[in-house]
């Protein structure tokens, strides 16, 4: 490790990592890059604890361009990152879809809003009357439903560390440093970021900073006199086991079974031989950054009614495993900022996914690296959800969000 790099990351998990590797494979870009992560097991990172999944339907235009990306890159993701001397990273891409259902005048008002969006984007999204999902999904009970929103295709899960470790493992191989440490304190001089200190001694000069610290972002802001409305909030998910599996029993997809959103907020989708399954926290307060302990209560309060009620595959089930994991959650609108400070130009913010940080990292990753070697975004241009907002008070708020 050097004194002194051209680009220090803050978090090395998923965000980070992306950022690394889109610096380093840009021909464009000479620098050095040094992503300072203080769990390199990422045990209790959102990236490992993620339901692990991907879809086009959202309410606005630019995140459903982000995912579109994000999914091109993860279907190609062996060839793109495969490392000399080893095999491929395969993420195991199950295209099984998404399926929103809506049962109120609100929610269906919703799906048809951001089906025209979709559509326009090009995303390969059907809204569906009760008969057309009833004859997809034979197990559901659908007499409550009024309207259905179904990805065709381009929507599934996927393996999330994978993606993870093949960011890191490539951005190693193109020459960028990791270093197993924690950043204590930042240095500013007037409206420059100046450099990095680490818990373990030593002093980092830095050209530019980025802040892909997770849960901890505004943490990590406040060591430079900034601020980002970010914080963790707690969320569990299930697996369990069902007697009698409705996997296979599809009308479409060969069978298989989307990720589904009953219109309580509940969902679950296939999950190997099992399903996972979660719901929105009833109350959703801030949480203590080691604060994994799950809410198992939730599962038989909220999720096994709901899903019994949909479905009578679904009334004998069983938790075979489950586990608590934390979202960076932006209070502002629950939309992911990513972009420069405005008057500290050098400190790059890539913050407050609130859950989507998986599937928005690869058009992040490309995204902060334009900013850095060029100026500006070249690709997908990002400024809508840049850090201005923040400033403002101005939300650009996702209706679509689980």
């Amino acid at each position: 490790m050097k004194d002194q790099y051209d680009v220090v990351i803050i978090g090395g998990a998923v965000i980070g990592s992306s950022v690394a590797y889109f610096l380093s494979q840009n021909p464009d870009f000479n620098g050095s890059v040094l992503v300072v992560e203080r769990d390199p097991s990422y045990a209790t990172a959102g990236t490992s604890l993620s339901s692990s999944a991907i879809r086009t339907q959202f309410s606005n235009p630019i995140n459903v361009k982000i995912s579109q990306f994000g999914i091109e890159f993860i279907k190609n993701f062996g060839d793109t990152m495969q490392v000399a001397g080893e095999e491929k990273p395969e993420l195991d891409f199950h295209e099984g879809g998404y399926l929103f259902l809506a049962n109120t005048p609100e929610q269906v008002d919703i799906l048809k809003e951001n089906h025209e969006v979709q559509r326009a984007c090009g995303a390969d999204v059907v809204l569906w009357r009760r008969d057309e999902l009833a004859n997809a999904f034979p197990h559901l009970r659908v007499d409550d439903i009024e309207l259905a929103s179904y990805g065709r295709s381009n929507e599934g899960w996927f393996n999330n560390t994978g993606l993870m470790f093949g960011f890191k493992a490539k951005a190693r191989e193109l020459g960028v440093h990791y270093v197993k440490d924690e950043v204590v304190a930042i240095s500013r001089e007037g409206s420059q970021i100046t450099g990095v200190s680490l818990k373990h001694g030593g002093e980092i000069k830095a050209g530019t900073v980025v802040n892909a610290s997770g849960t901890r972002a505004s943490l990590t802001a406040r060591m430079a006199g900034l601020d980002i409305p970010v914080e963790p909030r707690k969320r569990t998910l299930f697996v369990f086991d069902c007697a009698q599996s409705p996997e296979g029993t599809a009308a479409v997809n060969h069978g298989r079974l989307p990720l589904m959103i009953d219109h309580t907020g509940v969902f679950c989708r296939p999950e190997g031989r099992f399903f996972l399954s979660g719901c929105p926290p009833v109350e959703d307060p801030v949480v203590d950054w080691d604060d994994f302990d799950p809410r198992y209560y939730e599962f038989e309060d909220y999720i096994w009614p709901a899903l019994a009620e949909r479905s009578e595959a679904f009334e004998a089930i069983k938790v075979v495993n489950q586990w608590a994991g934390h979202y960076d959650f932006n209070t502002l609108d629950h939309n992911l900022v990513v972009g420069r400070h405005p008057e500290v130009c050098n400190f790059i913010f890539a913050n407050g996914f609130s859950g989507h940080g998986l599937q928005q990292s690869p058009a992040t990753g490309r995204g902060v690296a334009e900013l850095i070697i060029y100026g500006g975004y070249r690709t997908l241009d990002l400024s809508d959800v840049g850090y201005e907002r923040v400033v403002e008070n101005r939300p650009f708020l996702e209706k679509a969000v689980i």
